[in-house]
């Protein structure tokens, strides 16, 4: 029996609740976070979110640790 595609993708973990719209909303923030975005000290794409709030850059010439907007830099 084939399994059913997944449409939800990470909102699947609240199956029937909160209703579609809001859980498509979080969907678009929770892949935008964890994409690598840009570093403000060495200008390139690198930094990638550690916690809330807590970014690292993960380029070796400046892996610099800051605190910055809690899902996605500016």
């Amino acid at each position: 029996m084939p399994s059913k595609s997944k449409k939800t993708k990470s909102a699947g973990r609240f199956g029937a609740r909160y209703g579609k719209t809001v859980k498509a909303t979080l969907v678009a923030v929770e892949q935008f976070q964890r994409k690598k975005q840009k570093c403000p000290f060495c200008g390139k794409v690198g930094a990638k979110r550690i916690s809330k709030g807590i970014w690292k850059c993960s380029r070796k010439t400046c892996s610099k640790k800051f605190a910055a907007s809690v899902y996605y830099l500016k």
